[in-house]
């Protein structure tokens, strides 16, 4: 299940959806709107599998790596958050939501940047 947060502006969750990217929204489906960063991270435990979308830097935190969800920070401008959001879901490392468990990520135009719960240090991918 993807996540998005209540910060992804609505005309990307359009191109989104026009693309037949299915998604939850922070404060619509999902949880509260307004909820605290610490308080989402409860919310998510309570769904199957998610992987957690956001324009908010605060959730790139390797204390945050767990195997039950993703947490991807898109680090792009608001208006390219549905650009980089398909990119990540299409890039090979990131593909199925089995490869999006226990990762914490940095998405950026260069590349992705990474904590997996399996290793120790972060990795880096560049886009092709």
């Amino acid at each position: 299940m993807l996540v998005l947060d209540e910060n992804v502006p609505a005309d990307q969750r359009h191109s989104l959806r026009k693309w037949r990217v299915r998604f939850r929204v922070i404060g619509v489906d999902v949880a509260s709107w307004g909820t605290t960063d610490e308080n989402l991270i409860p919310a998510l435990h309570g769904l199957p599998r998610p992987t957690f979308f956001t324009l908010d830097q605060n959730f790139y935190r390797r204390d945050w790596v767990h195997r039950g969800y993703g947490l991807v920070w898109l680090d792009v401008a608001d208006d390219r958050a549905a650009e980089f959001v398909r990119r990540f879901l299409r890039y090979p490392l990131f593909e199925t939501r089995a490869k999006q468990m226990g990762i914490v990520a940095r998405v950026h135009p260069s590349g992705v940047q990474f904590w997996q719960s399996a290793r120790r240090g972060s990795q880096t991918v560049e886009w092709p």
